[in-house]
């Protein structure tokens, strides 16, 4: 399962770099591919966003900041 976390991260980084590209410059990385009909365009889009759902569904579990016990004495 960490390989499967590992590549999903990377596929997650991905997508928010390439939402920044679109943000700041206007340029989306899926023309590279040949725009967002391209079937290799597509077969990204549907990866980051599936890489999306598995990180959310799992993100409690393997998360170390989220899987940490609270501190003693801390105000809830």
């Amino acid at each position: 399962m960490k390989s499967l976390h590992t590549v999903t991260f990377i596929l997650l980084v991905i997508g928010g770099l390439n939402w920044l590209l679109v943000g700041v410059f206007s340029w989306d990385v899926g023309q590279i591919f040949g725009g967002q009909g391209a079937l290799i365009s597509r077969i990204v889009y549907i990866l980051v966003g599936l890489s999306a759902i598995y990180e959310i569904l799992g993100h409690k579990s393997s998360c170390k900041e989220c899987s940490t016990k609270p501190m003693q004495g801390a105000a809830m």
